[in-house]
């Protein structure tokens, strides 16, 4: 759980920390600043009124050892606990605790931060990205999915004060803009994850984006960014494969992350694209860019109906595989499919196919490379007569028939062949084979 720790201390603790110990003390009373000989520090909303009292939070607050800090602030809060200074106490105490390591202790503030604050920016947000964490822990079973419900919810209440949250008057509004945005990006982070896993595409989309848009490195939300743009109903292809391959670059100090990402990426790629001519120049350009350059595109593979009328136009019915028949049947395009039936209906083809199934009288037979994989028949073979028990080929099994086609069902795809024979049992090849006889 220590990388938590890093990454808050980065986004809120610094802001606490960065302000000059002595601004971050609230104003005397006048009488208590010449009770004390001290001249009186510019006023200020918060003011404590008892000098014993401003003596002892200056003390806790001016301790440099993180462990004696926490010790004098605890004191503080309990011998002052009505203080007008008590959420500067806590927070300062939050962070302390976070300096240290302790989570229990920082979850503990925490929460005593929001039953006196329950708009506190940094509290919230640590509570959104603990439990965020601790959902993305492994083996995180039954309490994974409450521990992203309660991220979310912390992340809206976050969303909703950040609008309404005043700003401290020991903060610069330039430093005050800055805890905004952190705080936001840690908020639509948990809203976005838990929206993913709950394949709410729509608002995981609009919350990662947001959190990547003012963190573009942090990998925790750009990879499920990648997803929630791929994995929805209706893929944005380059969105996503932009910031798949944002993430892959991002992964480098993480060898298999970076490999899975990569892989996963190439493989959307050449589904949305066609081939993977590219993506090796997409990876080197998300790699140096934190966004899509504005002109950023990738061209869509053709339809399949384009595709149907290429092969067509440059390849002979004789010379075409089934894995384009198949294409070209199941395409859409009617002229196409009518044009190569013409030519292919009626006339004697051989070809290699793998045995799903087999009777006397007929072969159920895959002959193209995804229905060989898949072990589902693309063609029925009625055979002239009847096989010899002792020749019926076993499924699984390659072999080379022939046969004549008389109808083809596009959807789904197969092709009635009669007059069937077997012809040679081979060993499986690199691709099915046919021939048509004209």
């Amino acid at each position: 759980m220590r990388t938590w720790i890093v990454i808050l201390v980065v986004a809120l603790v610094l802001p606490v920390l960065a302000q000059d110990t002595a601004a971050q003390a609230p104003t005397q009373s006048a009488a208590s600043a010449a009770a004390s000989s001290q001249p009186a520090p510019p006023q200020q909303k918060k003011e404590i009124k008892s000098q014993q009292e401003y003596t002892a939070y200056v003390n806790a607050i001016q301790q440099t050892d993180d462990k004696a800090k926490a010790a004098h602030l605890e004191g503080y809060l309990q011998q002052y606990p009505d203080s007008v200074v008590k959420v500067d106490a806590l927070e300062l105490l939050m962070a302390t605790y976070q300096s240290l390591g302790n989570l229990p202790k920082v979850l503990d503030t925490a929460n005593r931060l929001l039953q006196l604050d329950p708009s506190d920016l940094r509290a919230l947000a640590l509570m959104a990205y603990v439990k965020r964490s601790q959902a993305e822990q492994p083996g995180g079973g039954a309490t994974a999915q409450q521990n992203l419900t309660e991220a979310a919810n912390y992340g809206q209440r976050g969303l909703q004060a950040v609008q309404t949250a005043p700003k401290p008057e020991s903060m610069k509004p330039a430093d005050f803009d800055n805890l905004k945005a952190q705080t936001s990006a840690i908020f639509n982070g948990a809203i976005g994850i838990a929206a993913l896993q709950n394949k709410d595409y729509a608002n995981a989309q609009q919350a990662l984006q947001a959190s990547v848009n003012v963190n573009p490195a942090n990998l925790n939300d750009v990879y499920p960014l990648a997803l929630a743009y791929l994995q929805a109903p209706q893929p944005n292809y380059p969105q996503g494969l932009w910031y798949i391959a944002r993430a892959a670059g991002l992964a480098a100090q993480n060898a298999a992350a970076q490999l899975q990402f990569a892989k996963y990426g190439r493989s959307a790629y050449i589904k949305y694209h066609g081939n993977d001519q590219g993506w090796n120049d997409l990876l080197k350009l998300a790699a140096a860019n934190p966004t899509p350059p504005a002109d950023f595109k990738i061209a869509p593979r053709p339809t399949p109906a384009d595709e149907a009328d290429e092969i067509v136009k440059s390849t002979p019915v004789k010379d075409m595989t089934f894995d384009q028949f198949q294409l070209i049947f199941t395409s859409g395009n009617q002229k196409a499919a009518d044009a190569v039936w013409a030519d292919l209906k009626d006339k004697v083809t051989d070809f290699q196919a793998t045995v799903v199934s087999a009777t006397a009288k007929e072969l159920k037979l895959a002959a193209t490379a995804d229905d060989i994989d898949k072990k589902v028949a693309d063609v029925t073979l009625i055979m002239i007569g009847p096989i010899p028990l002792r020749l019926i080929p076993k499924a699984g099994s390659t072999i080379q028939v022939e046969g004549t086609p008389e109808s083809v069902t596009p959807q789904p795809f197969m092709i009635k062949m009669v007059k069937g024979q077997l012809l040679s049992a081979e060993k499986p090849s690199a691709a099915p084979k046919k021939h048509v006889n004209h």
